[in-house]
């Protein structure tokens, strides 16, 4: 009765928001159903003595949780574009460099959720091991609203600001059905343009280490939840469909 009741104040918000109906319509509608709505809820108010408070505590628990990792992941990505920096700017510097890193052979995919920072496996890999493959993929894999995407729509390659160093962008987008399977979208990348050995690449992910730390944003228990969620999180080894035998992961530890 309580979910009807806000199901029926998010409805008549609906209503007045979007399609744009009459003040007066809203609060008269939406008044005569929650008479009836509240009428209910108050019906079953003496029940939560009773035993109705467990599914309120297990509701309220599960509500905690929810936010506590989505505070946390946006405070993990807000540390983690800083430390990331501007794409641009570090191909740049790449070109720039006068003791540039030293270009291996072979194709190296760096999986990232953004286009517009470097990927921390990386910026790693060329400030500690000083090397660069000679096709370097930074690959992104964005879900839109729609259930599948053509293969003609898929995939966008981008050589940024330097064309023919080596480095490329390759954007993929993926329905809320499809499956992202990202060696397979390599391969129609590759029918594109891109030059690249999708059968013997790397793929490189860059892996997170949680660090509570005493900074302000959330409740020192809410970090220490949101860390050990973190733990638990689905690995993109399996998510993205990548081989488990070319695998890298460099690591880096953000604060929260």
């Amino acid at each position: 009765t309580g979910t009807l009741a806000i199901d029926t104040v998010l409805f008549f918000v609906v209503v007045r928001m979007l399609w744009r109906k009459p003040l007066w319509l809203v609060l008269s509608g939406g008044a005569a159903f929650l008479f009836v709505d509240l009428a209910f809820f108050a019906g079953n108010v003496t029940k939560i003595a009773s035993g109705g408070w467990f599914p309120l505590v297990v509701g309220f628990a599960i509500f905690v949780v929810l936010m506590t990792w989505r505070r946390g992941r946006d405070i993990v990505t807000r540390n983690r574009i800083e430390e990331e920096g501007p794409l641009q700017e570090f191909v740049h510097a790449l070109d720039e460099s006068p003791d540039p890193p030293v270009r291996v052979p072979g194709t190296a995919v760096f999986m990232h959720a953004s286009g517009d920072t470097t990927p921390l496996a990386l910026r790693y890999n060329v400030e500690h091991n000083h090397v660069l493959h000679e096709h370097t993929v930074i690959f992104t894999a964005e879900t839109v609203g729609v259930p599948h995407v053509s293969h003609r729509e898929r995939i966008e390659i981008d050589s940024l600001v330097i064309p023919h160093d080596g480095i490329v962008l390759v954007k993929a987008k993926f329905g809320f059905q499809d499956s992202p399977d990202v060696p397979a979208a390599l391969r129609l990348a590759c029918r594109q343009g891109l030059e690249a050995d999708v059968g013997s690449a790397s793929f490189f992910l860059s892996r997170i280490t949680i660090e509570v730390t005493k900074a302000r944003g959330m409740a020192r228990w809410r970090k220490q939840l949101f860390k050990g969620i973190s733990r638990n999180a689905a690995s993109p080894t399996a998510y993205f469909g990548l081989p488990e035998d070319r695998v890298v992961s460099l690591g880096s530890s953000i604060d929260v």
